[in-house]
């Protein structure tokens, strides 16, 4: 319930639609209030509010809720060019990024509420002309006023935040704090006490498959519900996906392994639903798509239409922020147990080394023609390298290192830069550990 509350706060739509409702309750308040004050003969006059009469309520009414719509149907135009040219310079993935923005959702949801509190105010307004009675919600009338006056400082927000928010930094720092909250999210200092090795688990034999509902990509897997229907049906249940992957409609998802009897199919069920299933990957829980929106950045910077070095260079040291802390981690648990210590859960988790992978690995298909992204990748190989605790990963970056000289000698036609990367490389080489930090695990790498 948590996550989903989450990714409800990050579409474009949830800021704006409770600002809207926030605008007409407050409105429907304080004309009410306005009401009790005039049926009880109680005036607030001076110099405290403006008295303008029915017809001027209505006229400057009229003004706010028209100009309004016009400002917010333009801030909306803005936001929109701003998402194509996102879009097609650093990559279609960071539209969400853009359209999860707390600033413009709050710009665009004042624009609108505003208009909203001042067309309900204006239906409350009575004059003698129309039905004999007469009512003028003068507090609600002011409080319209001081509103207009906001919505000219948030427009003048809006044309700063939406001009910054373009800006590669700005765009670089987003994805990599997206990145280090995933890192902290999936890969914590310290394991959960139910945390178990999914090697020393010995599976039931009896198996229930259990299916992808329909097609799509795996958003989210709620582990707890998992792990709690297990307990309930006595059953280990082995997971088969994780977030990111794409399923089709019938593809095995998970299984529910007994040692006796068959499922039943409450307890199917209630594991069909802990894997959640849509249209779209987001990094909340899938730390691949988080490094791939960085490794995208610097990819797209170098395509022959952007030829954007500076930008690349960029986005690797921002991504070398997020992997530095994720290879410094424990790594994730395989299984997780019940309170009787009891394995009832097997997880399926993205290896580190596939992620450093997807780092470097980028920089060596991509990067070729400049040296200066080069020197960046080589740079964040040594970041890894030194702050990594396993020898799989320590292993991982000198492979890596190694393979970047090669493509170094073979590809780049810059005499100088060459050189200054192949020295780099050696540097590197020299500084990467000969072991992994006492305590932790180790592993091997296939070349």
């Amino acid at each position: 319930m948590r996550r989903r509350w989450v990714r409800l706060q990050g579409t474009f739509w949830f800021v704006p639609a409770v600002l809207g409702v926030v605008a007409v309750v407050l409105a429907q308040l304080l004309v009410a209030l306005d009401r009790w004050l005039l049926d009880r003969g109680i005036g607030i006059g001076g110099s405290l509010l403006y008295h303008v009469g029915a017809s001027g309520s209505r006229d400057i009414l009229g003004a706010i809720g028209g100009s309004m719509l016009g400002v917010a149907a333009t801030s909306f135009s803005i936001t929109i060019s701003v998402l194509a040219t996102a879009s097609s310079t650093y990559g279609p993935r960071l539209v969400r990024n853009f359209m999860a923005d707390r600033g413009n959702q709050v710009v665009l949801g004042i624009f609108g509420a505003t208009f909203l509190y001042a067309l309900m105010v204006l239906r409350s307004i009575r004059s003698l002309d129309s039905d004999g009675d007469v009512f003028i919600p003068d507090i609600a009338v002011n409080v319209a006023v001081l509103l207009a006056v906001l919505d000219v400082g948030v427009l003048v927000y809006f044309i700063h935040h939406i001009a910054q928010s373009i800006q590669v930094a700005t765009l670089s720092s987003r994805v990599r704090d997206e990145l280090s909250a995933a890192v902290d999210e999936l890969y914590p200092t310290e394991p959960p006490a139910d945390a178990a090795s999914d090697s020393e688990v010995t599976l039931p034999d009896h198996v229930d498959t259990v299916r992808a509902p329909r097609s799509g990509v795996v958003v989210d897997v709620d582990e707890d519900a998992a792990l709690s229907s297990a307990v309930d049906a006595d059953a280990v249940v082995v997971l088969l996906c994780r977030p990111g992957e794409h399923v089709i409609e019938g593809d095995a998802i998970a299984e529910s392994r007994r040692w006796s009897g068959s499922a039943s199919a409450s307890h199917l069920r209630e594991i069909e639903s802990a894997v959640e299933i849509g249209d779209e990957r987001t990094p909340q829980h899938d730390i691949e798509f988080a490094v791939e929106q960085l490794a995208e950045m610097a990819v797209r910077a170098l395509s022959s239409g952007t030829n954007d070095p500076y930008t690349a260079r960029n986005a690797l040291d921002d991504l070398s922020v997020g992997m530095a802390t994720l290879v410094g981690r424990p790594p994730p648990c395989g299984a997780r147990t019940d309170d009787a210590g009891t394995v009832r859960i097997v997880l399926r988790r993205v290896p580190v080394v596939d992620l450093i992978d997807h780092a470097l690995g980028a920089v060596r298909i991509y990067a070729m023609a400049s040296p200066m992204v080069v020197a960046a990748g080589i740079r964040m190989a040594e970041r890894l390298g030194a702050a990594a605790t396993a020898t799989a990963s320590i292993d991982r970056v000198r492979y890596h290192l190694d393979l970047l000289d090669e493509a170094c000698r073979r590809e780049m036609t810059d005499p100088a830069g060459r050189a200054s990367c192949l020295d780099q490389i050696d540097r590197a080489r020299e500084r990467l550990p000969t072991v992994a930090v006492s305590g932790s695990p180790s592993g091997t790498v296939e070349s």
